[in-house]
């Protein structure tokens, strides 16, 4: 006796083969869903992530000028003022970036949400892809902000845009990639809070923000020139006062360097899974 076949209509309901997975290539949808949740993240509490930071660069800036005399300081040929704002935008700019990354990490792995992260199909590459653009997006909507707000007590009119362009985007990528490393190491906030304090405030502080790095002596101005920080913000300052301390080709490449081995380094700890979970 035969068996009974299935109906026409039950043979053309949906199974869970009927739904295609993403293909092989890049999952744009993915990636995009998850650069505008992190970029959401952020955008939500505004006033801290965006508003704070031009608040406290700005602090800086008074500090410094009523400090020295905006008037009687002359650096690398330019006032003082011109000088050092370009410096303070884009050390905003970097932290910020980095803050963005390192904080989304640790805050999942801390809250036990990270799941959310690591269960949809995105590749580590996708990942690192999303997050990165998400520092790097906050970094320069803060550079933005901060230029502005800054337009009224210091020259701010680029000599060379495209150098302005091109740091801003490098550095904040080097900042955000850098973040995504710590914030994969940091199994809670005080180890987050370690990095930032003894690794990047430091580094962007001693590479030139407040001071030229031809002033200083050997062997500190040889070491200085080793600091990928210091190329971030000779560049980006360059972009603004038309000169620099380092050659503009050497500084863009050492910054391109040095971000795609962090990129590749973010992409095969997340591929490995390395301490995904606090």
């Amino acid at each position: 006796m035969s068996l009974p076949q299935p109906s026409p209509a039950l043979s053309r309901q949906p199974t869970a083969t009927s739904f295609p997975l993403p293909p092989r290539g890049v999952n744009w949808t993915g990636a995009w869903t998850l650069y505008v949740k992190e970029t959401r993240r952020f955008l939500v509490v505004a006033t801290q992530t965006v508003a704070a930071p031009c608040v406290t660069t700005l602090l800086f800036l008074a500090v410094f000028l009523l400090a020295l005399g905006q008037d009687k300081q002359v650096v690398s040929g330019v006032p003082f003022a011109m000088f050092l704002a370009p410096g303070l935008v884009i050390m905003a700019m970097a932290q910020n970036a980095f803050a963005n990354t390192s904080s989304s990490l640790v805050i999942s792995k801390v809250q036990g949400n990270i799941v959310d992260l690591l269960m949809p199909p995105l590749s580590a590459g996708e990942i690192t892809v999303a997050m990165a653009a998400s520092g790097v997006t906050r970094g320069l909507l803060v550079g933005v902000v901060t230029t502005l707000a800054m337009v009224p007590f210091a020259p701010m009119l680029p000599a060379r845009p495209d150098l302005v362009l091109a740091h801003g985007l490098l550095g904040s990528l080097m900042m955000s990639l850098l973040g995504i490393l710590a914030g994969l190491w940091s199994e809670k906030f005080d180890h987050i809070a370690a990095v930032t304090n003894f690794l990047v405030t430091p580094l962007t502080f001693l590479s030139g923000t407040f001071y030229s790095i031809a002033r200083l002596p050997e062997p500190w101005a040889t070491i200085a020139y080793l600091n990928p920080f210091f190329y971030l913000i000779d560049g980006f300052r360059h972009g603004f006062i038309g000169h620099g301390d380092a050659p503009v080709a050497t500084g863009l490449v050492v910054m391109l360097v040095v971000d795609t081995g962090l990129a590749l380094a973010a992409w095969l700890l997340l591929k490995r899974g390395y301490k995904v979970t606090a």
